[in-house]
């Protein structure tokens, strides 16, 4: 089971509210984070999504390299890496953790290919995968080609550790999907399910 969910954020940016969810303004910005996820379970330390250095398009605030602040919170034992999709601002740091084992989904690691190049570990799967006992990574295929979420019991509740599948609350209270999905229906199908019990869904660009 899982002992501890950490959300470590490393930078600050916008992003206009019309990728937020459809229907939104272009000419609102919504304030976002730029974050990972640390889990403990048992022996083992997992990385939930590797960060980005860098974030062409985006103007990027307080920024601070993701394995940088690992460094400065003490957590230097990363066992594993979770990709929950192939984007740059969720892959880009894995070079980092060459010895750690790699778990993303294979349509993902096809389109992702350059970022783990370095990377001998890379475990791939189809629709959902077990990590350790109490972490499933679960294929939504909502936001990108492959894309997944990170199941995790913790205390008799499963946290999602939900990548892109949603970007803010709003999305959740409302069960619409952000605006940046290659496949709507698989976005909607993900809010349907995990906007109820025994699921509370954590973000990872939610400020």
């Amino acid at each position: 089971m899982v002992d501890q969910i950490m959300r470590v954020d490393y930078a600050r940016s916008t992003l206009p509210e019309n990728c937020i969810f459809a229907g939104g303004r272009a000419d609102r910005e919504v304030p976002i984070v730029f974050s990972v996820f640390v889990v403990r379970a048992g022996d083992r330390t997992i990385l939930v999504d590797a960060g980005c250095e860098t974030m062409p398009g985006f103007v990027m605030e307080d920024h601070i390299p993701p394995m940088e602040v690992l460094e400065q919170k003490g957590i230097t034992d990363i066992t594993d890496v979770i990709i929950t999709h192939a984007h740059h601002d969720h892959i880009e740091c894995v070079k980092y953790f060459p010895y750690a084992r790699v778990h993303i989904q294979a349509d993902a690691c096809a389109r992702g290919q350059k970022y783990l190049k370095e990377n001998e570990k890379v475990c791939t799967f189809a629709e959902e995968k077990t990590v350790v006992d109490g972490v499933k990574i679960v294929r939504i295929g909502g936001h990108a080609i492959g894309s997944c979420v990170v199941e995790c019991e913790m205390d008799g509740v499963v946290y999602v550790l939900c990548g892109d599948e949603c970007y803010t609350r709003y999305n959740l209270i409302h069960k619409v999907p952000t605006a940046a999905s290659c496949c709507p229906e698989n976005s909607q199908a993900f809010l349907e399910k995990y906007t109820k019990a025994p699921y509370v869904c954590l973000l990872c660009h939610e400020a």
